[in-house]
């Protein structure tokens, strides 16, 4: 791709991304064109759909997030980057209304273009609750099915407007959860930083 046309890409991602933020995945073509003071050609150009826009959109910004969980295998205890895992989830859940929906479609569904980002996901959540699970800091009982499981239950359920404000207790109930050494009152203590935006 050239440069500018590259730009133009970017431009059209980072408003679509604002507006979606905004709107949820029920946003509008229209207004993001709008936003991004270009015709609706242009944007029709880069993206021929609203699903093929939404799918780069979310790729990169769970591509992004699968390289948030690398930081954390290498920066953070096991326990301390399971923690900042579930927070970082939460908090792109929360940017964008829908989302787990959509992953959850795509998830099983080879041929959906946020397959391959679901799988990184998901690899990456059973990275992190192997690593604690190797030094006896979490439950041996569970798989990375069980956490990417736990993550798109907590996912959908902050996603309703009567549960959103608890995002943040029920990370620390669920993480209470899923790691052994963990006392629920410790979770702050520990000094895990608050991440939920």
């Amino acid at each position: 791709m050239r440069a500018d046309a590259q730009k133009n890409y970017s431009h059209l991602l980072a408003v679509a991304h604002d507006v979606v933020a905004e709107h949820g995945v029920d946003a509008s073509m229209r207004d993001i064109a709008r936003r991004a003071s270009v015709g609706l050609a242009t944007l029709l150009r880069h993206f021929p759909t609203r699903e093929a826009l939404f799918d780069a959109l979310l790729c990169t910004n769970l591509d992004e997030l699968t390289r948030k969980a690398g930081e954390l295998e290498t920066s953070n205890s096991p326990d301390e980057a399971l923690v900042s895992w579930f927070r970082e989830w939460i908090a792109f859940a929360q940017s964008y209304r829908g989302v787990v929906a959509l992953m959850a479609a795509a998830h099983t569904n080879p041929d959906s273009a946020l397959y391959a980002s679901c799988a990184a996901v998901h690899s990456a959540s059973a990275r992190l609750l192997l690593r604690a699970q190797a030094e006896g800091t979490a439950r041996a009982d569970m798989n990375g099915d069980d956490m990417f499981g736990l993550m798109a239950a907590l996912g959908w359920l902050v996603d309703l407007p009567s549960f959103a404000p608890r995002a943040d207790h029920l990370v620390h109930l669920i993480t209470s959860a899923i790691l052994t050494n963990w006392p629920s009152n410790d979770v702050k203590k520990k000094g895990v930083k608050k991440a939920v935006r």
